[in-house]
């Protein structure tokens, strides 16, 4: 098994759609960045690419390169689930939190779950997200931006392979 931790954080603007988890969240403000600024997204891509010891993704999707401007994150964590097949391996599990003051997101968890499997290709259950608040405090507390923190698990395809055939 391999660990990976992912980091990404966003400033909020006006006039852009609030994207999470490949899902849009109804809400005044969006994220600002190159792509559709999906912090979540970015997050675990990054846990899973690190797990790997493969480059992160400042390096595979420069925003210096107008290809990625204004892509759906999605699109990228399809690209990062075919370099962690062709490096060999899987999605053990993730656990990913998303830090915001607003808005408020349990009701839309389960639609970023089934979001970021389908992509992935992977049961929903192997995927989990929490989201909190900073009590007021900070960057994510003020309304400023969101953050996001994601781990991850790896493992050998091969091992994915083997439990495939016991059972």
């Amino acid at each position: 098994m391999r660990i990976g931790h992912g980091y990404d954080v966003h400033r909020l603007t006006v006039g852009r759609k609030l994207i999470l988890g490949g899902v849009e969240i109804p809400f005044e403000l969006g994220l600002d960045g190159h792509s559709d600024a999906d912090v979540l997204t970015h997050a675990l891509m990054d846990a899973l690419l690190g797990a790997a010891g493969l480059p992160d993704i400042g390096a595979l999707f420069p925003d210096s390169d107008a290809a990625y401007a204004g892509i759906s994150s999605l699109v990228l964590l399809r690209q990062v689930t075919q370099r962690l097949e062709q490096a060999g391996y899987a999605l053990g599990n993730a656990d990913v939190t998303v830090i915001a003051q607003r808005p408020r997101l349990r009701p839309y968890i389960d639609a970023m779950r089934e979001a970021l499997a389908q992509t992935m290709k992977i049961s929903a259950a192997r995927l989990n997200i929490k989201a909190t608040t900073e009590e007021g405090l900070g960057f994510t507390g003020s309304g400023a931006g969101i953050a996001c923190h994601a781990v991850c698990l790896l493992e050998p395809l091969e091992d994915r392979k083997e439990q495939q055939h016991e059972k």
